[in-house]
């Protein structure tokens, strides 16, 4: 399983030395929380971000859009170097639509469930995706307790795509992942988590990386 560290909860005044850290200690991807303060709460990045990681950075950028009328932002996002467009299926009415976007544009795709979110609810447009994020804590806020009922879900998605071999999605978990769940998401049958506190908080990326990384071998 890879670990991606969510630069929400990394040094803003210096991310590009954030990135670096982790990018060295071992990290799968890089995880950007996008956030509109409407569709939730807070405001976050903006494309420029993307632009300026993309240049100290060859690991996966994965965008995680929480942002009502996401469709407007695949275009910007791609060009700023994204390599991982992730859209909400409660941010809008057309998710098949905001999820062909992403498909034509030079990133992939992935589609976003809420903790309240069914599996049912994104099943007929898993054969275009190429991701897909549960979400284990209610979305828009770093440092959130885990909400382990949505382990189940990682459950379904396994055996969805086991017994659908033209389906091809990873399935990603984010939310209050630390080193007392992550063993638990990886048994389920994840492939990648995210991880934020857990990977940032305490001063030593590197150090708190590798023994997350550790816990899953």
């Amino acid at each position: 399983m890879q670990i991606a560290p969510s630069i929400l909860s990394a040094d803003f005044g210096n991310l590009a030395e954030a990135v670096r850290v982790v990018d060295k200690a071992g990290a799968g991807r890089i995880h950007i929380d996008v956030m509109d303060g409407r569709f939730v709460p807070n405001l976050s990045f903006g494309p420029q971000i993307v632009e300026v990681l993309r240049k100290v950075t060859d690991l996966p950028l994965e965008v995680h859009l929480m942002v009502q009328n996401p469709e407007k932002w695949v275009e910007p996002f791609a060009a700023a170097g994204a390599d991982i467009i992730m859209v909400h299926v409660e941010s809008t009415p057309h998710i098949h639509r905001a999820l062909s976007l992403i498909n034509q544009s030079t990133a992939k795709s992935g589609v976003v469930i809420n903790p309240g979110t069914p599996v049912s609810a994104i099943d007929m447009v898993l054969p275009i995706v190429q991701q897909v994020l549960v979400m284990t804590v209610d979305p828009g806020f770093s440092g959130q307790h885990f909400i382990p009922e949505n382990l189940a879900k990682i459950d379904e998605l396994v055996t969805i795509r086991d017994r659908n071999p033209e389906l091809n999605f990873e399935i990603e978990v984010d939310g209050g992942v630390n080193e007392d769940r992550i063993a638990a998401v990886a048994r389920y049958g994840a492939d990648v988590a995210v991880a934020g506190s857990a990977v940032y908080d305490g001063g030593d990326a590197a150090a708190n990386l590798a023994h997350l990384k550790e816990l899953i071998r």
